[in-house]
């Protein structure tokens, strides 16, 4: 049997689904980027949640700051990812407010160096970021593995989001 290197492949499809989003219409994204909002708030998982463990969207990601905000209005906790510098690793820091945040690693909003770091998320809900998923839920992220590294030792309840032009066959 013939082993394949499938990082060239992953790459491709990386830049393909960037690609996607950048070029959406601004209108449609405010509309898909709602309609997304409206599904994850009505999951029983989500309502449920004590706490919401989230990414903090970029530009061309699934908005996410509408969810915090409306966790916050329900009194949900908001946990986001720091990275940890020199690793590919991330801490996880409960968040009172947008104000909490500052651009760090990839220019991405991250908690500021004084959060409070969280070992362990009791009756969570956690959004997972992907540039791709299939319909088994396996996802295509950004290729540097911190999201894996959390997901293998996070037992709560996942949602993975991404727009339905960025949905693959099979990953």
């Amino acid at each position: 049997m013939v082993k394949q290197d499938i990082r060239p492949i992953k790459q491709e499809l990386r830049q393909k689904y960037k690609q996607i989003r950048r070029t959406m219409d601004p209108q449609m994204k405010q509309k898909k980027d709602n309609d997304i909002f409206e599904k994850v708030i009505s999951l029983k998982q989500y309502q449920q949640a004590d706490m919401l463990i989230t990414f903090v969207s970029t530009e061309i990601e699934v908005d996410t700051h509408q969810l915090m905000a409306h966790a916050w209005s329900t009194g949900k906790q908001v946990v986001v990812p720091r990275c940890i510098d020199g690793t590919r690793l991330m801490d996880f820091c409960e968040i009172q407010s947008m104000e909490d945040l500052e651009p760090r690693t990839f220019s991405v909003l991250e908690p500021k160096q004084n959060c409070f770091i969280l070992n362990q998320f009791p009756n969570s809900f956690c959004i997972v970021p992907g540039l791709s998923f299939d319909l088994s839920g396996f996802r295509l992220g950004y290729g540097k593995g911190y999201y894996d590294r959390f997901l293998n030792q996070y037992d709560g309840t996942t949602v993975g989001i991404c727009y339905s032009s960025c949905l693959h066959p099979s990953l």
